[in-house]
């Protein structure tokens, strides 16, 4: 089981809080192993996978940066040569009524998907399914 875990910070939409951002958890030592920032409306809502989500969360807390949501993730690789695999293996969280909260990808091309605390269970076990027929097809 992976100890990586997606953190949620909102951030100003102006210059340089991203660099802050980064400044931050280098110093501390916490490596952005995927992710990113997206901007809306005067908002930015920033998304990282990180391996030491508490650290992370108390660095930026304490630099007034925050405050931190922490949720696990589910990662699995797609086959990048088959158009079409983040539509079909989303299709299968659909079909298990499990919403998508947010989707990026790590540095290592696999594909992170945070969803509702509450279902990520279920959204592991379909992942391993997906991740099981789809070795099984290649």
């Amino acid at each position: 089981m992976s100890t990586l875990r997606d953190i949620e910070v909102t951030l100003p939409d102006e210059p340089g809080v991203l660099a802050h951002f980064g400044e931050l958890l280098g110093r501390a030592g916490v490596s952005l192993e995927g992710g990113g920032v997206f901007t809306f409306r005067g908002t930015a809502i920033a998304h990282f996978l990180v391996g030491d989500a508490e650290t992370a969360s108390r660095v930026l807390d304490t630099a007034g940066v925050g405050p931190v949501t922490i949720r696990p993730v589910v990662m699995l690789a797609l086959d990048q040569e088959v158009p079409g695999q983040l539509g079909a293996f989303t299709r299968c969280l659909a079909d298990e009524a499990i919403n998508i909260l947010v989707q990026y990808s790590d540095h290592d091309h696999h594909l992170v998907i945070v969803t509702d605390p509450a279902r990520h269970e279920d959204a592991r076990h379909v992942a391993a399914e997906w991740t099981t027929r789809s070795q099984r097809s290649g």
